[in-house]
């Protein structure tokens, strides 16, 4: 697993958390944000996953 900082927007506010993905892809990243935030989720938009550094 490869540690990733996956940026998105939260009710329209910045926000970024990082996760260890296998792939990096944005179902992996959209899993990972649902067990971060639970019911929120659907409030998520604009998600971008780049490896971190």
């Amino acid at each position: 697993m490869t540690k990733y900082v996956i940026r998105y927007k939260l009710d329209g506010e910045r926000r970024w958390d990082f996760a260890h993905l296998a792939t990096g892809s944005l179902e992996e990243a959209s899993a990972a944000l649902a067990q971060i935030h639970g019911d929120e989720v659907q409030n998520i938009t604009e998600i971008h996953v780049s490896k971190a550094l």
